[in-house]
């Protein structure tokens, strides 16, 4: 990059002047708090797809992309009368402040600490501070549950985890993953069992109950539920993109052959992973091995 380059203050007003009824962008004037809150989401995934992949060239973009809707945000309420960016960095620099004691003893951003090294402060003992401050946040705005403030537009996999971490802190919780294991079983049985009965809508709500009760192992496990299924899906996108290339190699589409030619070449792309091959349909593989 040659040339001068922008700063923050000529980010706000680029964000002003998109917004001017005169002067502005036709789609930026239109817009309001709720058509944003889409892209928000969508920036938000493609910062983390690009820290997924590693893919750091592309992150000042998409960090940018992230930065201009919370800017966007702010052009609202500051258009409103409400607050304006300055406002928004002013919040947050108190609010960490006032979270970390342990790095600004006096509440104050000039302080600093002088007793022992950072990394030689127990993690444990800085958690538990920081789940105490956020409590005490939480109480000044008469919050009737431990649930008050988990976002409900979260995914639903982040809010089920968000959920349970909640309700295990006041003691709502298995002892153990072993119990976390035994609901599973449980609740796919009740899926099992509504299936059988023919009770299609019944199924359907115990299938939640099952995705909630693997939540809460990815829990104890201090896995991130979105992270591995992320994971997942991309393991799965490739191996049945190969699939379809192999497919096309010998002159085939998916819809031409049956599901063993599909099979075969499933196993020949997980045979090329690493990892040993394991039939979709047998009947003899064991619970744990499916789970693999």
């Amino acid at each position: 990059m040659t040339g001068e380059r922008y700063q923050l203050e000529d980010l706000l007003t680029l964000m002003a002047v998109l917004r001017d009824e005169q002067q502005g962008c036709p789609w930026d004037v239109k817009q309001n708090w709720d058509s944003i809150v889409p892209h928000t989401l969508e920036e938000a995934y493609e910062v983390a797809d690009a820290i997924e992949r590693r893919a750091y060239d592309e992150l000042p973009g998409e960090l940018g992309d992230l930065l201009f809707q919370v800017v966007y945000y702010s052009q609202f309420a500051s258009e409103e009368g409400r607050f304006d960016f300055h406002d928004v960095v002013h919040c947050l620099t108190a609010k960490m402040v006032r979270r970390h004691p342990h790095v600004f003893p006096d509440g104050t951003l000039t302080s600093r600490r002088t007793d022992i090294p950072a990394m030689e402060v127990e993690t444990t003992q800085v958690k538990s501070r920081w789940e105490s401050l956020k409590a005490d946040e939480r109480a000044g705005r008469e919050a009737t549950s431990v649930l008050d403030d988990v976002p409900r537009i979260l995914p639903a996999l982040s809010r089920a985890a968000k959920l349970s971490k909640r309700a295990a802190r006041v003691g709502f919780d298995w002892p153990d993953s072993r119990g976390v294991l035994a609901k599973i079983r449980e609740e796919l049985t009740e899926v099992e069992a509504a299936l059988a009965e023919g009770q299609h809508e019944e199924a359907c709500e115990e299938v939640g109950d099952l995705l909630f009760a693997v939540v809460n192992l990815s829990r104890t496990l201090k896995a991130d539920p979105e992270r591995y299924l992320r994971a997942t899906n991309a393991k799965f996108e490739q191996r049945f993109r190969y699939v379809e290339s192999a497919l096309r190699t010998d002159g085939h589409l998916p819809d031409d052959v049956d599901l063993a030619t599909m099979e075969h070449y499933w196993q020949e792309a997980k045979r090329q992973s690493g990892e040993p091959p394991i039939s979709r349909s047998s009947d003899n593989v064991s619970q744990e091995e499916e789970a693999k």
